[in-house]
């Protein structure tokens, strides 16, 4: 972080760090207006938020924000802004609930910066136990199988439709995204790459468990109507 940190200790933006439209991402769903500093004015090294003339301390900030922290100062290392488009010692790239404490639409900008890891040829395996992540493999699944057009995939980031951005949007349609989910009564894992809700196996109807109470719950308003309307 020292020797990344800029003027004034800034970690966080930096103009040559990670692509314009990552940065922005970024900044609307997980800093906000601050930014992310290296505070060295006391005795201690302290990171730190600043903005609106105010200075947040690590144990003020959001459950997302901590946790997103770490991941960034990696992304510096995977993404570099200048040479070559990848580290040729890294093949995999693996993300623990990239969901962690974030806001829905900061967990969407986090699946547009592992579209770019995909780009510049890194595998990437997540764990996850949000729905919101397998809605996105979901509906990239479909934009494949409908050939759909690349401004597409730019739409649901709200991403500027560049020449770079739309390379990215083209790869990210040509991926295949395999879905497992891990049985811990049976100790197996089960293929559910289809993420198909009308499938006769409950593991993939129900993504693994994760929409189960969401259909239930959609179940019981609509008995509960049906009777209404009987009466």
């Amino acid at each position: 972080m020292e020797s990344g940190g800029g003027r004034h200790g800034a970690i966080y933006p930096q103009a040559r760090k990670l692509r314009t439209e990552i940065r922005d991402l970024i900044s609307k769903t997980i800093f906000g207006d601050f930014q992310l500093e290296l505070d060295q004015t006391g005795p201690q090294k302290r990171v730190v938020l600043r903005g609106h003339d105010t200075q947040i301390p690590y144990m003020v900030w959001s459950a997302g924000q901590r946790e997103f922290v770490p991941l960034l100062l990696g992304l510096y290392c995977l993404l570099p802004s200048a040479g070559p488009m990848h580290l040729d010692s890294v093949k995999w790239v693996m993300i623990e609930e990239l969901e962690a404490g974030l806001h829905p639409k900061a967990i969407a900008a986090m699946f547009f910066i592992v579209l770019e890891l995909m780009w510049r040829g890194y595998k990437v395996c997540l764990s996850t136990h949000s729905t919101q992540v397998l809605d996105l493999v979901w509906a990239f699944r479909n934009l494949r199988d409908h050939h759909a057009d690349p401004e597409r995939v730019l739409s649901i980031f709200d991403v500027k439709c560049t020449p770079c951005t739309m390379k990215l949007a083209r790869a990210a349609l040509a991926k295949v995204a395999k879905v497992y989910y891990f049985d811990p009564q049976s100790r197996t894992t089960h293929d559910i790459s289809l993420l198909d809700p009308a499938a006769s196996e409950i593991a993939e109807a129900g993504w693994g468990g994760l929409t189960e109470l969401s259909g239930r719950l959609a179940d019981t308003v609509a008995d509960a109507a049906a009777a209404t309307r009987v009466i």
